[in-house]
C-alpha cells in the first residue's frame, strides 16, 4: 500500500488539480494546448536526451524489451481490429483506430516519469524504449491504414515517405535517439549542460499530468459507449495480461524488464491516439471518450499492478 500512497496518488493528485484548475478556467481556454507543447517540444525531449545521454544503455536487454513489448501490442492490436470488424462491424480505418485506442499506453507523459519514480533511474532506458515504439511503429502502421482506407487507390510509396517524415520530425523519436548516439560517443555531459537539462527534464512530468487534467475538462462521454468499454477492457486488463504473458513465457525478460513493461501497458489511453483521431476525422468522440474513462480507472490498473509488482 505504501507504494501507492507515496507515488501513484500524488500523480493522480497533479491530474486532479490540473482538472480543477481546467473548471475554474484559471489558465484560459488554450492552458491544456500551451503546456503540451512545452512537454512535448521541450521539457519531454530534454528528459529523453538526458536519460539515454547518461544511461548505462545496455543494446541487447533494450532490443529484447523492444522485441517483447512490440510483440503484446501487436497481438493485441491484431486481435482487437478483427473483432471490431466482425462484432462492431467498423470499417478499416474506424477498426484501425479502435485497435489502436487498446494498445496506445501514455507512456510518454506518465509512463516515463512514473516508471522513474517507481522502479528506478534504471527502468528509465526500458519506458523510453517503449515510448518510442508507441510514438513510432504503432502510430505509423495505424496512419497508414488510415491513409489507404481513405483512398480507393494509394501509393505504398507516398505512405511510406509520409509517415516516415513525420518520424523525423517527432521530437519525442528524434531526442532519445540523439542521447543514445552522443552517450556511444564517451564524452559525458558538461556541467551547465547536465544540470539544464536536469532542470528541464523535471518539469515534465508535473506539467504533463496537470496538461492531462485540463485537457480531461474538454472531454465528455458520448455515443458508442459498448465500444468505448470494449476498448477500456482492452487498455486496462487485457494489454498488461498479454504483455505479461509475452514477457514471462514467449520472451522472458529479466524481472526489471518485464515489471515495467506490464506497468506501462497497465497505463491509460494516451491523447496522442486523439491526436491522430482529431487530423484524420475518425472516430473522434470515442477516442476522447476512452481517454477519459480508461485515465479515470488506470488508478485502479496501475495500483493492482503496484501491488503484483512493488516497486523498489
Amino acid at each position: 500500500m505504501d507504494p501507492i500512497l507515496t507515488i501513484l496518488l500524488p500523480v493522480f493528485a497533479i491530474v486532479a488539480t490540473g482538472y480543477l484548475a481546467g473548471r475554474a478556467r484559471v489558465l484560459g481556454a488554450d492552458g491544456s494546448d500551451v503546456l503540451n507543447r512545452f512537454v512535448y517540444w521541450v521539457a519531454l525531449p530534454a528528459l529523453l536526451f538526458r536519460a539515454m545521454a547518461t544511461a548505462e544503455f545496455d543494446l541487447a536487454a533494450a532490443g529484447r524489451f523492444a522485441a517483447a513489448f512490440t510483440l503484446a501490442i501487436g497481438i493485441l492490436w491484431l486481435a482487437s481490429l478483427l473483432w471490431s470488424r466482425a462484432v462492431w462491424k467498423l470499417g478499416l480505418a474506424e477498426g484501425a483506430m479502435h485497435a489502436l485506442n487498446g494498445v496506445y499506453a501514455n507512456v510518454g507523459y506518465m509512463g516515463i516519469p512514473l516508471a522513474a519514480a517507481a522502479y528506478g533511474a534504471e527502468a528509465a532506458p526500458f519506458a523510453i524504449t517503449a515510448a518510442l515504439i508507441v510514438v513510432g511503429p504503432l502510430i505509423a502502421i495505424t496512419a497508414a491504414m488510415l491513409e489507404i482506407a481513405g483512398k480507393e487507390r494509394v501509393s505504398v510509396v507516398t505512405v511510406a515517405g509520409g509517415v516516415l517524415t513525420a518520424l523525423v520530425k517527432n521530437p519525442l523519436v528524434v531526442s532519445p535517439l540523439l542521447g543514445v548516439a552522443w552517450g556511444q560517443t564517451g564524452i559525458g555531459l558538461a556541467a551547465p549542460i547536465d544540470t539544464y537539462l536536469t532542470l528541464t527534464g523535471a518539469a515534465a512530468g508535473p506539467c504533463a499530468l496537470f496538461a492531462i487534467g485540463l485537457f480531461l475538462t474538454n472531454l465528455r462521454l458520448r455515443e458508442g459507449l459498448g465500444e468505448v468499454s470494449a476498448m477500456t477492457l482492452s487498455k486496462l486488463v487485457l494489454h498488461p495480461l498479454v504483455t505479461a504473458a509475452v514477457v514471462f513465457w514467449l520472451i522472458p525478460l529479466d524481472p526489471l524488464a518485464a515489471k515495467v513493461a506490464i506497468f506501462l501497458a497497465a497505463l491509460p489511453t494516451g491523447a496522442g491516439s486523439f491526436v491522430l483521431a482529431q487530423v484524420t476525422g475518425v472516430a473522434e468522440l470515442r477516442t476522447s471518450s476512452v481517454i477519459l474513462i480508461s485515465t479515470v480507472l488506470s488508478i485502479a490498473s496501475v495500483a493492482v499492478i503496484f501491488m503484483v509488482f512493488p516497486p523498489g
